[in-house]
């Protein structure tokens, strides 16, 4: 995986669930740092984290949005509402979270926006990015591989923000997978559950033709 450089190397993480705790062992062991948010009721976070994700840090919904360089959201879509919205203006926030049919949605045909369009509208002024909702917690600590390794798995992002797109390659590698770049934040939804990128091993040439086999079945709308 890639070695520390001159970009910013603080993960905050807000949801230390299995998939929060998988992407912060990841960023640890590339030399990030990382600190975690939990819910009211994670009364003794850190005591947790000692064991679970050794080395990282339990701090507040503030010092963690003014600290960090990437917030990854890894709570329950059900719960995004709960989520300090306020305090990401001007933030690089990684939106990991997914719709789950029929918990989360029971309409035909499939809503209208993807998750992370919806939330984007909870605070226009924050740089949202979709990724690393498309694999599961196992995948991404089994799948993960050092750069240039024949087997690396490709993940893929999308952003309306130009200035991020370097910095979440950059991620994606210190995680140990390739980087795929959808272009604007609306093409985060092929990456969602029922989409044919979701959950599947692929490289790029394979992600580009999941895209279009579901944009050929479902359109742009």
């Amino acid at each position: 995986m890639a070695t520390a450089d001159a970009r910013g190397r603080t993960l905050a993480v807000f949801g230390p669930g299995k998939v929060g705790e998988a992407i912060g062992r990841l960023a640890l062991a590339a030399g990030w740092d990382v600190l975690y948010v939990g819910s009211p009721r994670h009364t003794s976070l850190q005591p947790f984290l000692d064991v679970s994700v050794p080395g990282s840090v339990a701090v507040g919904h503030e010092d963690a949005a003014r600290r960090a360089d990437v917030i990854v959201l890894a709570v329950p879509y059900g719960a995004a509402r709960t989520l300090p919205w306020h305090l990401f203006a001007d933030r690089l926030v990684v939106d990991a979270m997914n719709r789950w049919p029929p918990v989360d949605w029971s309409r035909t045909p499939l809503p209208e926006r993807s998750t992370s369009e919806e939330h984007a509208l909870l605070n226009p002024r924050m740089r949202l990015a979709k990724t690393l909702n498309h694999l599961g917690f196992g995948d991404l600590e089994d799948d993960s591989l050092p750069a240039g390794d024949p087997l690396r798995r490709t993940l893929a992002f999308a952003t309306d923000h130009d200035r991020d797109r370097a910095t979440l390659i950059g991620l994606l590698d210190d995680l140990g997978f390739d980087a795929l770049d959808l272009g604007p934040l609306a093409e985060g939804r092929w990456l969602e559950p029922g989409f044919a990128g979701f959950g599947r091993d692929l490289d790029a040439a394979g992600f580009r033709a999941a895209i279009a086999k579901s944009r050929s079945l479902y359109g742009n709308g």
